[in-house]
Parts: structure tokens; C-alpha cells; sequence
């Protein structure tokens, strides 16, 4: 009787064991590398019109997560908005021109749009669902700490990521420089 009980033991215990494991692979977002394919996003905008990332195809361009609450997000602002004004209309060999997608990881509708213009986001493509840390981008692209950014060439693959400030505006000049 002990040796059925402990085998019974060992098979529920190996049982919750691969059923946890399984769980948690279903449920969890896969980190996103440099050569992988962007995942597609199209979330409203301020004004609800759905903005797609696909939409942007042709272009180099930088997936910024941020928030209005967000300190550091806000910090580098005023370089994204002078990057994007150096950047817009560049040749990046087969890409024309560079664009910002920013993802903000507000709850509040008015404090994310105060933010935008506050900070001058001169760019049009700015969207959130407004669900905080619960955000269907963040999770689509396993984001957990902001700012976080993703530089994607022209086809839409993912070609750096995490790249703020100076580190940005090398990627950038480098990728204009070289006319991939």
C-alpha cells in the first residue's frame, strides 16, 4: 500500500509539475531578438482611429514604450523629437525616411495626451489601449521596464533594441551612413 501511495505521490507531483511548465509557456510572451519580424500592432490612436505598425513599411523606424508617469521616458523626449526632425526625411538606402511608433503605457487618456503635447511629440503615430502594465503591446512585445525601444528597418524586422540617447543617434546615422 505504501509503495501505490508514494507512486501515486510521484505521478501527481510529475503531473502539476508539467502542467505548471506548460501553463507558463502558453502564457508567456516570447522575448523578441534582433532579426526577428516585428509583430504587427494597431492600437487607437487619441483620437480611436486604429494606427498599424504595418503601416509603416518602407521606413526605419523606432517602437517607443513610454508613459506620461514615466520619468526617464519623459527625460529622453526632447532627443526623440530632435532625432525625429534630423531623421524624417532620410535615405536610408532602401528606406525613405524615419518614423517614431509610440506606445504609451498610460491608464489615463487626458494625462497621455497633455504629455504628447507637453513634450512636443511632433510625430503622428502615437497609440495606447490604455491598460497600463495589462497593455496588449507590452505584453506582444514582452515589455517590462520603460522606456524600451525597437529600431526596425523597412521590411519590419527588428535590426536593435533598447537603444536611447547618443546609442540612437549612432544606430541612425550609422544606418544612413552605410545605405544599407
Amino acid at each position: 500500500m505504501k509503495k501505490i501511495s508514494v507512486l501515486f505521490a510521484t505521478a501527481v507531483l510529475s503531473f502539476t509539475t508539467l502542467a505548471f511548465f506548460a501553463y507558463k509557456q502558453k502564457n508567456q510572451s516570447v522575448g523578441l531578438s534582433v532579426g526577428d519580424t516585428a509583430p504587427e500592432l494597431a492600437f487607437p490612436n487619441p483620437d480611436n482611429k486604429i494606427l498599424k505598425l504595418s503601416d509603416l513599411r518602407g521606413k526605419i523606424v523606432l517602437i517607443d514604450f513610454w508613459a506620461s508617469w514615466c520619468r526617464p521616458c519623459r527625460m529622453e523626449n526632447p532627443n526623440l523629437v530632435r532625432l525625429y526632425r534630423t531623421y524624417k526625411d532620410a535615405k536610408f538606402g532602401k528606406a525613405n525616411g524615419f518614423e517614431i511608433y509610440s506606445v504609451s503605457l498610460d491608464q489615463n487618456k487626458a494625462d497621455w495626451q497633455k504629455a504628447i503635447a507637453d513634450d512636443g511629440l511632433i510625430w503622428p503615430n502615437h497609440v495606447s489601449d490604455l491598460k497600463f502594465w495589462k497593455s496588449e503591446p507590452a505584453r506582444i512585445y514582452n515589455v517590462n521596464s520603460i522606456p524600451m525601444t525597437y529600431l526596425i528597418d523597412e521590411k519590419g524586422v527588428i535590426i536593435a533594441r533598447g537603444l536611447r540617447g547618443q546609442a540612437l543617434e549612432r544606430a541612425l546615422e550609422g544606418l544612413r551612413t552605410n545605405q544599407r
